[in-house]
């Protein structure tokens, strides 16, 4: 990403990350555009690796923006199976926090869920917490209509990791 002219950054709105980036990956139609996000945004399976060993892997991100980086994961075959992904490192593990949220449209229309993880050190139930957090995005699949049903989500994860201090 060396050839961008200067001053540039990659900030788009979470309405930009699901309805283009997230959805452009999954529907992998446009092999022109798929490598030019993969620039972007790497695929990466986050939980075989450590918090602070993420910032290698974005590529240009990690050199401008030290507190943010997008990776998308790949399905994991127990979600697959309709389980829990692993969310395990080696040191730790990656815990959900709160509620999940819709990301809407502008047109107010629920286009994918968001859910916020935190960082522990150690094994659960024992783990301390970190101030590595990240979010997780999902794809709301085009066919699901209604807000108050269970969100048909599709495959891949878009990952916003953020340090907070």
């Amino acid at each position: 990403m060396e050839d961008m002219a200067p001053g540039f950054r990659f900030y788009p709105t979470e309405e930009e990350l699901v309805s283009f980036y997230l959805h452009h990956k999954l529907e992998m139609e446009r092999e022109d555009l798929n490598r030019l996000m993969d620039r972007v945004i790497p695929i990466v399976n986050i939980y075989e690796f450590n918090p602070w060993d993420l910032p290698q892997f974005s590529v240009y991100l990690c050199h401008k923006d030290p507190e943010q980086w997008f990776f998308f994961i790949p399905w994991q075959e127990s979600e697959a199976r309709g389980g829990r992904p692993k969310r395990l490192t080696t040191t730790g593990y990656w815990k959900a926090t709160g509620s999940p949220g819709f990301v809407y449209s502008s047109g107010n229309r629920p286009i994918g869920v968001k859910r916020t993880m935190v960082f522990y050190n150690g094994r659960a139930p024992n783990g301390v917490r970190t101030e590595w957090k990240m979010n997780e995005y999902k794809a709301i699949e085009q066919g699901a209509s209604s807000i108050s049903a269970t969100p048909t989500v599709s495959k891949p994860h878009l990952l916003f990791n953020y340090l907070s201090k």
